[in-house]
């Protein structure tokens, strides 16, 4: 595979951080008063779209179809804050991420690209240990820039000083593998996350463990420049 550089997801692809992202809802559920409780398994399958659609998720879940801007407003700051006190502390890294990452990092930019709002991205990857292995960390601080929006993938590339076709998108879920499809990137699932992607098409590589983009994307002699 000819790549340049490397666009990565967050959640369920770097990081299990379902049982964080479950503990954070929580958090924000109970500081409004509201005695919706949610098992792991029912958030976990929540994660993937950014912090806003996790939290209407939940409230249609119960019922509250409409709810109003305030107590989104209100909802979303107690996550935040519920999540930058403790980024990681009820998940871990995926078996082999940091190894793979500091391996590909001496040779290739890698960009973190997720739904997560930029701010608890840089905390998670911090407290994960993942954030020296990162060029640039690219969150989803409005709605128009979620996946599958194309936009931060191809920010990203222009950042690595790349075509989007020299990057190649490591993610676990259907609005990874639909943004690498309208960016024109490079897309490889990671078979180790939260899933959901039924029928990925046949320009998608499938990666079992993290060990394989050693072998898809082979270590250069060089360092490549950021």
């Amino acid at each position: 595979m000819r790549a340049d550089a490397l666009a990565l997801d967050l959640d369920g692809t770097l990081v299990d951080s379902a049982p964080d992202i479950a503990a954070a809802l929580a958090h924000a559920l109970r500081c409004e008063h509201l005695d919706f409780r949610f098992d792991l398994p029912t958030v976990r399958g929540w994660v993937g779209d950014g912090p806003d659609a996790l939290i209407r998720r939940a409230l249609a879940a119960r019922g509250v179809t409409a709810p109003h801007p305030t107590l989104l407003r209100r909802l979303r700051a107690h996550f935040d804050d519920a999540t930058l006190a403790a980024p990681l502390a009820h998940g871990t890294v995926f078996e082999g991420i940091e190894a793979v990452m500091a391996e590909l990092s001496r040779s290739l930019p890698l960009v973190v690209v997720t739904n997560k709002p930029t701010p608890l991205a840089r905390a998670v990857l911090a407290d994960a240990g993942l954030l020296p292995h990162c060029a640039a960390v690219m969150g989803a601080d409005r709605p128009e820039l979620r996946k599958p929006a194309p936009t931060l993938l191809l920010s990203a590339a222009e950042l690595c000083g790349v075509l989007p076709s020299r990057l190649l998108m490591v993610g676990d879920g259907p609005a990874d593998v639909r943004a690498a499809a309208a960016a024109g990137c490079l897309m490889a699932l990671a078979g180790w996350g939260y899933g959901g992607v039924e029928e990925p098409g046949p320009a998608v590589w499938r990666l079992q463990v993290p060990r394989q983009l050693l072998v898809l994307l082979p270590p250069r002699a060089s360092p490549a420049s950021h």
